[in-house]
This record gives C-alpha cells, structure tokens and sequence, in this order.
C-alpha cells in the first residue's frame, strides 16, 4: 500500500479537529469536513490558536507551523474527499450514524483508500460491513485531546487486512504515538477498563459511600490518578460515559457494565460535563471568571 499523503477527517468537534490539526502539523495534506461553514470556521480559529501557541512556546518552529497551517483545508462536502488515502471520521458515538457515513465515503474515496473510525468502543467488525471495502476498514482511536496525548488504539475487524493495519500503524508513527492493538471486543483495550472504573466511582457516589471530592482525591493520591474518575468523566463528557456503558453491556451480556441509575440521572438533566458547564462537578462560575482574560 502507497505511503498517505491526504487525510481525511469528518467531524469538527474536539476530537476531529485536535486529529486534523495532529495531521497538519506533520507535514499531511488535510480536508476537515463540517457540517456548516460556521462549525469548520471554529474549528479554523481553534487550530490557528493552538498551532501559534505551539510556535510561541518553542515547540515548533515557524516554518513548520506556517506550513502547517497551509497544509489544512475545510469542506462541508464529502465529494472533496476524492483523493485522501484515510479518511478517519469522528463523529458522534452511534453505530448508526458511523455506518451511514462509511457508506457515503465507501462511494467517494478511491479504491485504494482506508476508511477509519475514531470510536471508542463500537465494532469495527460491524461497521466494516457497511461498506463495499472490509479489507480497508480499521478502528484508530485517539485519546483526547489528540495532539497532546501519546496513545492511538488500533482495532482491527475480522476482516481487516494486514496492508491496512500496516499503513495506518505506520501513520500513527508518523504522529509521533505509541501504537496499542486490540482484538475487535466491545471497549477495545483502554475503555473495557476505563468505563467500569468511571461507573463504579458513580455508584460510589450514588451509595453515599463518599462524597465526589473524597472519591477522586482518593484515586489521584492513592493510585497516582492525574485525574479522579468523576473529574475524568465530566471531562470526557456524561454522554459518551453512558454511550460506551450501553456498548459494553450489550457486546459483553454481564449486568456489571449496566450504566450507574445516577450517571443517568445527571445526563437526563442536561449534566453532561464540562462541554455543558456542569457535570459531576459545576464549572459556570469558573467559565466566567475565566472570560475576560479569554479576550485579552
């Protein structure tokens, strides 16, 4: 398989840009594909702002963030995505909405293309079946945010190729991560463990065994945790909690994955994290002691 040179990514969130910017910043000629103009031209103005942070702190040159930048394009077409050689697509956590747009893709890219999927938990198997190309489907999840942390998990279906598993553990190389593989398992490697500490620190929390201070202080200082589990939830957001808890309850049939009834609660009230401005914990006031220095 041909070295890649175009990427592909769909989604302008928080995970589809950091992989963008990721891409760009190491010398990838990159689409980012939004659904609206007003979305991709936050995503712009987020990856400029990080990218001109790196080259004030010395972390790369001006050249290379100059060349970066002009390395990126923005689309809310997919037909631009004609000629990348991995498309990695970030979007929301539904196996739904991941294979309806595998399916598009499928009929964009060229024949040669990868198709990968930045999910966090979902069959790479069954979604792979979407598509007319299984042989060039894989699973490449990035821990959040993806320019900052050091992991990609590669997930290969049951009928991944080798080439593909080679060319994408290669690119992930290239971005400067260390590689883990796992077999095609609901939560892969890192959420099968992750999630079930996260609900089990809500059932902690929900049983009054602690209160959510004493609980997150416990494992970042007892277990040398950067982050409390209740912290950690908040920041990666209730709702992807919850999605992947449903993930492995169904894929693994044990009544353990079962969702914590108040990890449930707070999303039914609109408590998804920070991206909400409260969670577990309430992060408004800090929002607005935080804006006028935001403007400086």
């Amino acid at each position: 398989m041909a070295e890649i040179k175009v990427v592909g990514v769909v989604g302008c969130g928080q995970m589809g840009t950091g992989i963008a910017q990721l891409a760009a910043v190491h010398g990838l000629n990159v689409w980012l594909h939004g659904r609206n103009p007003e979305a991709l031209s936050r995503a712009k103005t987020f990856i400029s702002g990080n990218v001109r942070r790196m080259i004030s702190k010395g972390r790369i040159s001006q050249a290379k963030g100059d060349n970066a930048l002009s390395l990126l394009s923005y689309t809310t077409n997919l037909e631009d995505f004609q000629g990348a050689d991995i498309v990695i697509e970030a979007i929301m956590e539904s196996e739904v909405a991941k294979k309806n747009l595998l399916q598009q893709l499928d009929r964009i890219i060229k024949p040669s293309g990868i198709l990968a999927s930045n999910t966090s938990a979902i069959s790479i198997t069954r979604l792979a079946s979407a598509t007319s190309r299984p042989r060039q489907v894989i699973g490449m999840h990035f821990a959040y945010p993806p320019p900052v942390m050091k992991m990609v998990e590669i997930v290969r279906g049951a009928d991944t190729s080798d080439e593909t598993l080679l060319a994408t553990k290669a690119l992930a190389e290239r971005f400067k991560k260390t590689v883990i593989c796992s077999q095609d398992f609901a939560g892969f490697i890192v959420n099968r463990i992750l999630m079930p500490m996260i609900n089990e620190a809500f059932h902690a929390l929900y049983t009054g065994v602690a209160t959510k201070e004493d609980i997150d202080a416990g494992m970042k200082l007892g277990t040398n945790h950067p982050m409390g589990p209740l912290e950690l939830a908040d920041f990666i957001g209730l709702d992807v909690c919850l999605s992947v808890m449903k993930i492995l309850h169904a894929g693994l049939g044990d009544t353990k994955y079962l969702p914590c009834p108040l990890l449930i609660q707070y999303i039914d009230a609109g408590r998804l994290g920070r991206k909400h401005g409260i969670g577990v914990y309430d992060y408004r006031d800090a929002a607005k002691q935080a804006q006028p220095s935001a403007r400086l």
